[in-house]
């Protein structure tokens, strides 16, 4: 049996996923990708896991695709491919219950996720590497993180969506600036642009992620962070109206929740919450 490329560990309610090729810093293969698909939906599933954490293992977040893989396409006879044969090796969708066509293909399947996605970026994101950490939630990274898109140097495109969300996040110019450069940028850049959304010292890394995602852990109702992430998400397809009229069907299914109550009555009574998510 291969040895694993993706590792799982839950602690505190916090499942932490790990890309685990550090020799080649994490360079994403079939095998990976499909074991980190595995994973994820296994956090989801599991009751004792609130919040996910992604990170990478050794000095590297991911440096995209393992290049064996890229030099295998390279050597495809193109003129005896069936191209929609391929592109479905190349780009399975991602079959999800309960959300929009979008968030069910390859990669931008983290948003339908129904728990936080917390990505820590301890290291080099690169190329499909730096595709993994936008369909993250958040993303907290080391001040040893480095970030590029890389496509233009190899001769591709914008892939897997990153076309969509890429300036959903740090706006059209600086999108277009990574994408037509390539260049590397640095931890600091991405906190200016909006890539990430903390930058801290590379040490404390998964110590801070891990305390931030304990407290959304305890201290916030899970039934509130599922809603609220389909909304954000599912809202990027609607209108203001729209958008308006699912927050007052929700709340009018959040009054009739558990957590509901308990949310006044911890607060009134002034003690920690006991959210059970129903």
């Amino acid at each position: 049996m291969s040895e694993k490329t993706v590792l799982y560990e839950v602690e505190n309610q916090v499942a932490t996923i790990t890309l685990n090729r550090p020799d080649r810093l994490n360079a994403l293969t079939r095998q990976m990708e499909d074991e980190l698909a595995e994973v994820m939906q296994r956090a989801d599933e599991a009751d004792e896991v609130r919040v996910i954490i992604l990170t990478g293992a050794g000095r590297g977040f991911c440096a995209g695709a393992d290049m064996e893989s890229l030099e295998e396409i390279g050597s495809v006879e193109w003129e005896t491919v069936d191209i929609e044969e391929l592109k479905g090796r190349i780009v399975p969708p991602m079959p999800r219950q309960n959300t929009v066509v979008d968030f069910q293909k390859k990669y931008s399947y983290f948003p339908a996720i129904s728990k936080p996605v917390i990505g820590a970026i301890n290291g080099a994101a690169v190329g499909l590497g730096f595709i993994l950490p936008l369909y993250c939630d958040i993303r907290i990274a080391s001040d040893k993180a480095r970030f590029g898109t890389a496509f233009s140097q190899r001769g591709l495109i914008a892939e897997h969506g990153v076309s969509w969300m890429l300036p959903r996040l740090v706006g059209i110019s600086n999108a277009l600036d990574l994408l037509y450069s390539a260049r590397l940028i640095d931890a600091e850049e991405a906190l200016r642009v909006g890539l990430v959304s903390r930058v801290v010292p590379h040490d404390d890394l998964m110590s801070t992620v891990r305390e931030y995602a304990v407290q959304l852990a305890t201290t916030v109702s899970p039934r509130s962070l599922t809603v609220i992430k389909k909304q954000v998400y599912e809202a990027l397809f609607l209108t203001l109206g729209d958008a308006i009229e699912v927050a007052n069907d929700e709340m009018m299914e959040s009054f009739q929740c558990e957590d509901f109550l308990e949310g006044v009555a911890h607060f009134l009574e002034k003690r920690p919450p006991a959210f059970t998510g129903r």
